[in-house]
């Protein structure tokens, strides 16, 4: 990568990361939650082993205090829990793939371009595949696109409630693509975005947008 590519790529990776930009994630969602009367919830991990866990309890925590802002109640274990609340989270090991970005531009360049190829304006001149007049890549630099790679990193947040019989009340997915696989920055965006809107309309997926932590309301 040449130093005009090493000097965009991180600003690039900080945008897709979200970072510096907007979280952004498709959740869908099918539920028949009970309005909140006093039911009691605990949240348990779809897989036993993350139960002991202290990264999983700091999530647990945040659905947790999630649910109780819509009316229901933590309970002090599964046990003695209305409704069991599954929740698991994941983050793959990613994908490479490839943009096109600007070449660098030293110096003028004159002329008109004549030939063929897909159009793309220079200073109100036309640039093609191939080009006659005044514009000598070798004398004033290349402004033809050059390709670099980057990976991206697919995440998914699941969570189902079942009513303590075993009746499944609600079932969610949020999904979401980065160019992190940090979980921890991941997991609690993944969150926000599930309950915005919650329980929201059976059926339906759509697209939240999380603000960056600077903008969210406090």
């Amino acid at each position: 990568m040449n130093r005009f590519l090493a000097a965009l790529a991180p600003a690039a990776l900080l945008t897709v990361a979200g970072c510096a930009a907007p979280f952004q994630a498709q959740v869908s969602r099918f539920q028949q939650m009970p309005a909140p009367q006093g039911q009691t919830f605990a949240v348990v991990a779809d897989n036993p082993r993350l139960n002991d866990s202290l990264e999983f309890s700091q999530y647990a925590n945040s659905v947790s205090q999630r649910l109780a802002s819509y009316g229901y109640m933590q309970a002090s274990s599964p046990a003695s829990a209305n409704l069991i609340v599954h929740l698991d989270y994941a983050v793959d090991k990613g994908r490479e793939k490839i943009r096109s970005v600007p070449g660098p531009f030293i110096g003028p360049r004159f002329g008109y371009a004549y030939g063929w190829g897909p159009y793309r304006p220079y200073w109100g001149f036309g640039r093609r595949a191939w080009v006659y007049g005044f514009d000598d890549p070798f004398l004033y630099g290349s402004s033809y696109d050059e390709v670099e790679s980057y990976t991206v990193y697919n995440s998914e947040l699941t969570m189902r409630i079942d009513r303590k019989g075993g009746e499944r009340v609600f079932e969610g997915t949020a999904k979401a693509m980065s160019s992190d696989n940090d979980l921890t920055t991941l997991v609690p965006n993944l969150i926000e975005a599930m309950f915005t809107g919650f329980p929201g309309n059976s059926g339906q997926t759509v697209r939240i947008t999380v603000a960056p932590p600077e903008r969210q309301k406090r």
